[in-house]
């Protein structure tokens, strides 16, 4: 059983085509205020990062911010936050997010979410860190994605048990009872099976 105090959000600057998106970011911020879970992303005022730091705040809730000078200097911080923090780089500011969290969840969201959201799969699949990683799949969004990853498994390219590190669901509340429930899953790195 794992303590989520904190959940790292990754998501679109955008609102997207279909009003499931803004809705689910709405209801992610909400609910995670409800169950006294401190949102932490990356301090954008805009799209659906915007749009979940608004309800979270609105219910309550803690937001952590973190940002590059250079986004800030562009004025997309999002300045209403609970705390915001500044970093000089991109680099610095994905550490500092995933420091600061107990588990990860993407919404829908563009190259920007899929660079966090692979990144942090990776290092779980590194082991770099053992902490749940899990996409609310609105609308459908994160299907194509999905068969990628199945794709790339059955290519010979990603070790099956690797597929158990996320999950995604459509349903925030099962999503969130997978995190608690997550234990860290020890899959085999292709250079230890090349040697067995």
């Amino acid at each position: 059983m794992s303590m989520i105090r904190s959940i790292c959000l990754f998501c679109g600057s955008n609102k997207g085509a279909k009003p499931e998106y803004e809705q689910a970011a709405r209801d992610f911020g909400r609910t995670l205020a409800e169950q006294g879970i401190t949102l932490v992303y990356g301090a954008g005022k805009v799209g659906l990062m915007g749009v979940a730091a608004d309800a979270a705040l609105a219910a309550g809730g803690k937001v952590i911010g973190v940002i590059p000078e250079f986004l800030k200097a562009k004025e997309v911080a999002h300045l209403g936050l609970t705390e915001l923090h500044v970093t000089e780089t991109m680099h610095q500011r994905k550490a500092m997010m995933a420091q600061l969290s107990d588990g990860f969840i993407a919404l829908p969201g563009g190259f920007g979410t899929f660079d966090e959201l692979f990144e942090i799969l990776t290092w779980a699949q590194l082991s770099v860190h053992g902490k749940p990683v899990g996409m609310l799949d609105a609308a459908g969004f994160f299907q194509p994605l999905l068969a990628m990853a199945r794709h790339a498994v059955e290519e010979g390219f990603v070790p099956v048990g690797n597929l158990e590190l996320f999950r995604a669901d459509a349903d925030l509340s099962k999503l969130l009872d997978w995190m608690r429930q997550y234990q860290p899953q020890s899959v085999p790195k292709w250079l230890e099976l090349s040697k067995t």
